[in-house]
Parts: C-alpha cells; structure tokens; sequence
C-alpha cells in the first residue's frame, strides 16, 4: 500500500479511545484524523523528539453532534430560518445530559485557556478543504467550574452552529455536498502558547505549505515550501490580515520587495492574546503592547523595528532623532538569529509530506527562547492544477489593456468571460457602507450563478477590516472565475501578496485565478479610463458596477507577467 492509500484509509478512532480522549462517539472528523496521524508518524521517526503536540486532544465526536440535533429538534430548522436565528437557537439548546457530564469530568485536567476547533467529517479532507468555513472559538476558561462549563459548552455549541453558516452552505452547495450529509465532530486542546502577565498568547504562530504554487518569483522553488508567521495568536496567519511570509527556498526575500516603505505597509502592527484578568480574546496595537513584548521576549529584536521617514530601524535605535517612528512586526533577523526553526520546519514539512503521500499544510506555534516548535493541525494540502507555458500575446492593442500586474502569478489562461464585476475604489466605503457593498457583490454573485465572471476590487477581497478590502465572504464571490486585487497605495489598501491563508485555499480548490495589481507601480496597468468610459449595469450599490463584453485572461507564471485584455 502506498503512502496515499496508507492515509486515505487511516482510522484515528484507536488512537483516541486508548486515551479515553473521545466523547459522544462517532468519527473525529479530519482535523483528528490529521493529528492521530502526525503523532502515530513522529512516534516513529526521530524528528518526533523536535516536535511538540498538543498533551491533550479531546473529541466530541460526530455522534455527539446528531444526538444534540436530534433532542432539539435542530435539523428541520436549517431551511425553515436565518442563519441568525439558528445559530441562537443552538445556543440557548442544551448539550445532552452524557456530553456536558463528560465535559464537567475533564474539567479536572483542562486548567487553562482552551481552543475548541471544528473537526468535521469533511474537513481537511484530500480534495475538499473547508478551511476557515467553520468556527474556533477560544475559552479562557477562567471563574468557577459552573462558570467554566457554561463556557465550554456555548464553544462547542458555537462549532456546531458554524456547520450551517452561509460560507459552509455555499461551500457545500458549490461542490455538491447534500445537505445533512456534513458531521461536526469538536476538538478541545490546552491552548498552545504561554502566561505573560496577564496576558496568554504563543510567541509565534505559523501556517506552512510544504509546497507552493503562488511565488514572487519564478527562482523560488514550490517543492521547497512556505510559512505564513505572525506574532501572537494565529489569526493573523490564516485570515487576511498583515503576517509575515517566507519561502523556505530563500527566507530572507519578501514579496513585498526590499523598500522600507512598502514593508511598512505590508508588516503586521496589532496581535492578538487572550485576557486572563477579564477572560476575553483580545486585540491589541503593537505601539501599545510594545513594553509588553520588550519586556517578556528576549528575542525582540529579532522581529520588531521602528519606521520613520522611508527608513527602518533596529528596536533598540536611539530614537530622539527620529520624526515619528512607529513599530511594526518586520521579522528581518529571524532567518539570522533562529536558523534551527526554519530547517526544522522544513524537515517537518518534507517528513509529512513523505508519510501522508501528499502536499502538505500545517498549523503550529513557535517559542523562540525554548526553541520549541509544537504541532497544532496538520492536512492534506488541496489539490492545484498549473497550466504550462503561457505566451502573452504581443499583438493585441495597449488600448485594450484593462489589469495587469507582475507579482504573485501562476501559469493559467481564460478565455472568453462575459462579465466583470467591479467595485470603484473612489466610491468604496464613501459614506462607510463597507457591508453593504459586499452585500451587493454578493447579490450579483447570486445572479451570476453558473458563469466564471472577473472579479476586481481594492485591496483584499475578504478581508475582515474593511478598510484593507471588501469584507465578502465566501458565498458572496462563489462563483468567481478570476480574482483581481487592485493595491491603492494611498488609501493604504494593498494585496495580499503573501500564500498561505484559508482565503487562498479557497481559490486553489476552485481553480479562481488571482492577480494582484498594484496602482502606479512600474509594469501594472490599473486602466481608469476603461473603467470610466464604458458602459456598464449598475451593480445594486452606487460603487459596483458590471460589464459586459468579452475578456481574456492570460497569466505567465515564468515571466510573472498577468494581463485581463477586453476582446469585445
């Protein structure tokens, strides 16, 4: 057998139940699957002693999940309500009566902040992913054990809840999954990380791909691998915000490219934690958190430099002639000063790679003053189809230029797409109507069903602060074909240029091409006067607006050259 059929036929199930680790019953779902398999192969290999999992994993197990619909009458519901009111009805149903004893049990282990994480029976499985269409919720676990139950078990209700969410429905709906069919197993773990003050948080967490498809370079190497890393709680790392990326081929280049300016504005300059003394996920700015950090990580330096006047430097810089510095997370001398977690991640990368028989993605955190790498999810990475060489045609008018950008791009061609659905960077959030706008993306979508259209908009599509970008979500742009991300410097509104989020995921799995365009740069075209001098159909919201006509898309990942020409 090999290693494809070794994992594709793996039962987790022993795993957990020598342990006494699952409740309710039933399958643990594909993020247990992933870790009862990176432990069972470290147990193996010697990597296993670099490499750190969670002490505990438990699981309420998919069984637990129909018993606590069945008792409260939660299925008929999907379809009969909003998704609001669902999602209350969840949470104000009780946990059945064995569930909440076991939970009130283990109590007695689980001393501080937990992560409660979606296992479902399709998650972070071969061909389909469903990264980030469910709910994690941290708990911090704090008070009473009344108190303390009460909060674990509205996490875990919050997961379940999540299975039905308008992201997960489309998602299903999009890949003919039928409805009833998804199971929603739980996983409960110590949150990994470390008490500083009262604050708890891990120093750094990463997203790694042992394989990488979107490069800024075609001297990168895609067997070679990529980390997402941020400081703080791995939100960063997997949402669209700011995280710092490197490829494992050269970690000292940056997408972003050398200047510090544009650094600056690619840098992450918030983290986030979970508040011990008010038990709350938290959110804080690096200028405010800034003696915090100095004070409880020695390898600062090592990540946070200050920004003034187009130039950047060190942390501990005499600052009184400087204008108006301002910290950010740059990571610069990582690659220097821990050189042991970026082989050892590389060689955990290529290992799983090796057992698993597929492309890889995991999650973990990293403290750098122990030099302690510790799990946290590992999966399958979802499937990418690159096309081969692509030549650009030298003979269409410039005229007829309407995008193009020169970084981040895969080899690909479309041909042929009748519409293009743009929001107008001028008019975007004017009057601060940011969901709304993305509300009438998402209308259009609808309305578009069946049909790849070109998707182009400021900044980052499905961005949770919507003033990086349009906060759709998934359900809102299912239907997309080809997605253009236009960087407005001066509104601060840049791409991502980086790999490794669930957002990208997304756009892999579904073959939706990606061109990030970037206004004013050398050899991108943002044309203006296309877009204010044709004709269009207004788009439900006075900032979008749909074309019709005839567009070609052609992406040449070898010369990092993307072009949306209008063929009409």
């Amino acid at each position: 057998m090999d290693h494809r059929e070794a994992y594709r036929s793996y039962d987790p199930s022993p795993y957990y139940r020598e342990r006494g680790w699952i409740i309710g019953g039933g399958s643990v779902g594909g993020k247990g699957k992933g870790l009862a398999f990176a432990h069972e192969s470290l147990s193996e290999d010697g990597l296993g002693c670099e490499i750190r999992l969670p002490e505990i994993t438990l699981v309420v197990g998919t069984h637990g999940f129909e018993e606590f619909e069945e008792i409260n009458g939660i299925f008929p519901l999907v379809d009969e309500i909003s998704y609001d009111e669902l999602e209350r009805k969840i949470l104000q149903s009780p946990l059945p009566p064995t569930i909440s004893r076991e939970l009130d049990r283990v109590l007695d282990t689980l001393t501080g902040p937990l992560a409660v994480r979606s296992s479902s029976l399709l998650e972070d499985d071969i061909e389909l992913s469903f990264a980030g269409k469910y709910a994690t919720r941290f708990v911090a676990n704090l008070g009473d054990r009344s108190s303390r139950l009460a909060e674990l078990e509205r996490a875990i209700k919050s997961v379940f809840a999540s299975t039905y969410n308008p992201a997960a429905r489309e998602y299903q709906r999009k890949h003919k999954i039928p409805l009833g069919q998804e199971k929603m197993a739980v996983l409960i773990q110590p949150l990994q990380g470390k008490r500083r003050g009262d604050l708890f948080y891990p120093e750094m967490a990463i997203t790694a791909f042992s394989c990488v498809f979107r490069r800024p370079s075609p001297r990168i190497d895609k067997n070679d691998g990529v980390i997402r890393l941020c400081f703080g709680m791995g939100t960063h790392t997997v949402g669209r915000s700011f995280a710092r990326t490197f490829y494992l081929t050269n970690p000292q280049l940056r997408p972003e490219g050398g200047n510090a300016e544009q650094i600056y504005l690619y840098a992450q300059k918030e983290f986030d934690y979970v508040d011990m003394d008010r038990g709350l996920f938290m959110t804080s700015s690096l200028n405010e958190g800034l003696s915090q950090i100095e004070g409880h990580h020695k390898m600062a330096p090592a990540f946070v430099e200050w920004y003034d006047d187009g130039m950047l430097y060190w942390l501990h810089t005499d600052r009184s002639n400087l204008r108006m510095p301002m910290p950010c997370f740059t990571f610069t001398d990582l690659p220097r000063r821990c050189h042991g977690f970026f082989d050892r991640t590389r060689r955990m990368l290529t290992f799983f790679e090796g057992a698993m028989g597929f492309p890889v993605d995991v999650e973990a955190v990293y403290e750098s003053e122990e030099d302690l790498l510790s799990l946290v999810q590992l999966r399958p990475l979802a499937s990418y189809m690159e096309f081969g060489h692509v030549d650009i045609p030298d003979d269409i008018p410039e005229e007829r230029t309407v995008l193009k950008g020169n970084r981040m791009v895969t080899n690909h061609v479309r041909k042929g797409i009748r519409r293009l659905v743009y929001v107008d960077p001028d008019l975007y959030g004017e009057s601060g109507d940011f969901a709304e706008v993305a509300r009438a993306v998402g209308a259009v979508n609808s309305k578009l069903e069946g049909e790849r259209y070109i998707l182009v908009g400021p900044g980052r599509w499905g961005s949770t602060n919507p003033t990086l970008g349009v906060p759709v979500d998934y359900s809102e742009i299912s239907n997309c074909g080809c997605m253009v991300e236009v960087g407005i410097p001066k509104r601060g509104m840049i791409p991502e240029l980086s790999y490794g989020t669930h957002f990208f995921l997304d756009l892999d799995v579904d073959e939706v091409l990606y061109l990030p365009v970037i206004e004013g740069e050398h050899e991108n075209v943002f044309s203006r006067g296309w877009f204010e001098g044709r004709p269009f159909e207004p788009g439900g919201h006075p900032a979008v607006r749909v074309y019709e006509g005839v567009f070609d898309v052609y992406l040449d990942g070898e010369d990092e050259i993307g072009v949306v020409f209008d063929m009409s």
